[in-house]
């Protein structure tokens, strides 16, 4: 691959492209925070080597899967293993017929990820093709022996000051506790995502939630027992570092309702009784109550709305979850939210990142509501969207309204751990860009610029999660 362009992203003239060179050069050094991701904590805990490209590259990254199925590759042939089995292709099999098909990543922000971590980690100056995908599989391969590629050493070259998994309410937090006996859960903290026991749409919700009882011993046929298991398995995961939990919900509703009526969601649930309406009721009040428990205990709650997952049933029921038939939909937040902002929208305890797939609401709706409300932070553009492209429509949609300082700044939100400071790296340059340009045109200050630049590469999502 050709070597990364030092200008890459930057604007392509004077007076905003030395300007930008000029922000970058202070803020590329600062040490990454990442706040919310997916990265799996036993890679942390047990630090053994990664053991092949395929591995490391291609079958954890739904990024890179959806690309090639859309042009009808099978997940078999891509090296992943149905439900219950082992893969079927060899590794290297799958890796070349992803070399063959690198170009179908021309333009997207998945080719960016991807060479710079060939040239940031292993010194890949090639672009990938059918013609070396041997050779520079082998040599991917064979540097991952080397001990400044285990997954903590990855971290230290990274530098990567701390990093959040998600985990669900039932997760026993394995690793994190032996993290924790290694005195590294300041730096590897988990987070508190409870759907698997709020959402009665889940087909697992009611055995999940009696465990959940027998887990914490509370009484969950109860709606305030129930809440109260929240509470105990919320301190449960702060002792492992978590300072935020995390919600993916369809959308953003929240209700607000009367403790018989929650009851009587409760009871349906419990039943299998309620009907889309009544599930939908009961997520929404469960926002408000997890809103309630944060305002209580000072966990930082994360509302990721605008998801239809799992679109494709016969992926799902093969190959199972987050493989790429994610699809965005569209948001609606000033009245959904209302009933959740009316109790905690003003509470100094309280405080809540909103991330949303629909790029129409930012400058319509959150903008104005972080303007607004001291709890609400935006988060950053997420999934499809954390982009060049997407960075940009982002910055010039929130900014005017609110800030910069009602922001949450950035988090990588990946499983695939050598993106991260890739995907950082992106971030960092496109503020550059952003603020560069406003410099040239006399809208703010060079200093004012360089502490902008400063916060949203590093202060502000350390601000944002109390870390």
């Amino acid at each position: 691959m050709p070597r990364l362009h030092p200008d890459r992203l930057f604007p392509p003239q004077d007076p905003s492209l030395s300007l930008a060179r000029s922000l970058h050069e202070e803020i590329a050094g600062l040490p990454i925070v990442s706040p919310h991701g997916h990265s799996d904590p036993e890679w942390f805990a047990e630090n053994r080597n990664f053991t092949d490209a395929t591995s490391l590259f291609l079958t954890p990254d739904h990024y890179v899967l959806r690309m090639l199925r859309s042009q009808g590759f099978s997940y078999e042939a891509l090296g992943l293993a149905r439900k219950g089995q082992q893969p079927t292709v060899p590794g290297i099999a799958a890796w070349k017929l992803f070399a063959a098909n690198y170009h179908l990543f021309a333009g997207t922000p998945s080719r960016l990820w991807i060479d710079h971590a060939f040239h940031w980690a292993f010194g890949i100056e090639d672009e990938l093709n059918a013609a070396n995908a041997e050779a520079i599989y082998a040599t991917i391969t064979r540097r991952l022996g080397d001990d400044d590629l285990k997954p903590l050493a990855i971290l230290d070259r990274a530098n990567v000051e701390v990093i959040a998994t998600t985990e669900f309410a039932l997760d026993p937090l394995l690793h994190h506790r032996n993290l924790k006996s290694k005195g590294l859960n300041q730096r590897i903290r988990t987070t508190y995502r409870p759907d698997d026991v709020t959402d009665p749409e889940n087909p697992g919700f009611i055995a999940n939630l009696l465990r959940f009882g027998e887990v914490t011993g509370e009484d969950v046929t109860n709606w305030n027992g129930m809440i109260a298991a929240h509470a105990a398995r919320r301190a449960f995961f702060r002792d492992n570092g978590a300072t935020a939990t995390d919600h993916g919900v369809p959308d953003a509703l929240t209700d607000d309702l009367a403790l018989h009526e929650k009851q009587r969601l409760l009871d349906g649930a419990l039943k299998g009784t309620l009907d889309a309406n009544g599930k939908r009721q009961f997520r929404a009040q469960m926002m408000t109550e997890m809103a309630a428990l944060s305002a209580d205990d000072g966990m930082v709650m994360q509302l990721h709305a605008g998801s239809n997952r799992n679109t494709d049933p016969q992926l799902m029921a093969e190959y199972g979850p987050n493989l790429g038939a994610d699809i965005p939909t569209r948001g609606e937040f000033v009245h959904a939210l209302q009933p959740l902002l009316s109790r905690f929208g003003a509470a100094k305890s309280f405080r809540l990142i909103v991330f949303t797939l629909d790029e129409t609401v930012y400058a319509r709706e959150l903008a104005p509501m972080a303007g607004y409300w001291p709890s609400l932070l935006i988060g950053p553009p997420w999934w499809f969207h954390d982009s060049p492209q997407g960075i940009r429509r982002y910055l010039d949609q929130v900014v005017e309204t609110a800030g910069f300082h009602n922001l949450a700044g950035f988090n990588d939100d990946t499983r695939a751990l050598l993106s991260i400071p890739a995907r950082h790296d992106v971030w960092r340059r496109e503020i550059c860009r952003f603020l560069s340009q406003m410099v040239a045109e006399h809208r703010m200050s060079l200093p004012s610029a360089r502490e902008a630049a400063r916060h949203m590469a590093y202060g502000a999502a350390k601000a944002a999660y109390n870390l």
